[in-house]
């Protein structure tokens, strides 16, 4: 009967221990409460508590993301913008920042939308709606620097924050798109003009130097025809000394003949004498025939 109860007392005690086993993932911090008052702070691994006495709660230590949702922000120009928003955060892992984040603020997630939204009004709420698209950046940088102050004895750290959208009524939207398409279509028509006055040069440019290109044949030739009747004229002082004219009528007969000029020939005149008489030649005379 003895070994019979202290096998019941062993199985209690057995069942008891196993009760109290809390296995902590290294992606969670433990807080342990006995009576409902902060008892001790238990990290990654094996850890035990007095089952019905203590109760421990894991707190998810990894980075989280959550939706500032969409909502409707007047400009500084008094236009109606859809402004959304995302919150990255984590709750740091040493026991001061994890005890921090369950004893000061209540629905941690809840009070970082809210804080977040109202922010972003008020920052958006003074720019325009077009200084806002383009200034982004500064926005995230303006809503992340003010949830870091805000949020700074809740325990947490804000990781970043990216706004997604800012999206203008309808109607301003299809306004701005068609400033856009006026733009493109103004930079497409700039290019197309430049490209054509590039061309346009480019022909100009070539004519020039065909141009250029005649003018030196043309200098060159005359050139050469200079050398060419400098020569003559030398050739026809040493040789055709006080016989100049007979020299040139004899190029003006050379330059017919090169034309293709037609001459006639009288009936019973020789083809000699005629071209002597042409170039200023006393003609041959005829040999009397024998007997």
């Amino acid at each position: 009967m003895a070994g019979i109860t202290w096998i019941i007392i062993a199985a209690v005690l057995l069942l008891f221990f196993f009760l109290g086993i809390r296995i902590i993932r290294p992606t969670h911090r433990g807080l342990v409460e006995r009576f409902g008052k902060y008892h001790h702070f238990a990290s990654p691994g094996f850890s035990w508590i007095i089952p019905g006495i203590d109760k421990m709660y894991q707190i998810n230590i990894t980075e989280k993301m959550i939706d500032a949702e969409p909502q409707e922000i007047i400009t500084n120009d008094n236009l109606n913008a859809k402004v959304d928003a995302q919150v990255y955060f984590k709750i740091k892992d040493d026991e001061t920042s994890v005890k921090a984040s369950q004893y000061n603020v209540n629905r941690i997630e809840w009070q970082i939308v809210n804080l977040a939204r109202t922010t972003l009004r008020n920052i958006i709420g003074t720019m325009t709606l077009k200084s806002a698209n383009s200034e982004r950046g500064k926005i995230n940088k303006e809503l992340h620097s003010t949830l870091l102050d805000e949020t700074a004895l809740w325990g947490i750290e804000i990781v970043r924050t990216e706004l997604k959208e800012i999206d203008p009524p309808k109607d301003v939207q299809e306004t701005m798109n068609k400033i856009v398409k006026a733009e493109n279509e103004k930079i497409a028509a700039i290019d197309f003009a430049t490209a054509q006055e590039t061309q346009a040069d480019g022909l100009k440019r070539a004519e020039i130097r065909k141009a250029e290109g005649i003018k030196i044949a043309a200098i060159l030739r005359a050139e050469g025809d200079a050398q060419a009747i400098q020569l003559v004229n030398e050739a026809a002082e040493k040789y055709f000394i006080g016989n100049a004219q007979i020299l040139r009528r004899i190029q003006m007969v050379e330059t017919a003949m090169e034309d293709n000029t037609k001459i006639i020939v009288p009936e019973g005149s020789d083809l000699v004498n005629v071209l002597g008489e042409m170039a200023g030649i006393v003609p041959l005379k005829p040999k009397k025939s024998e007997g």
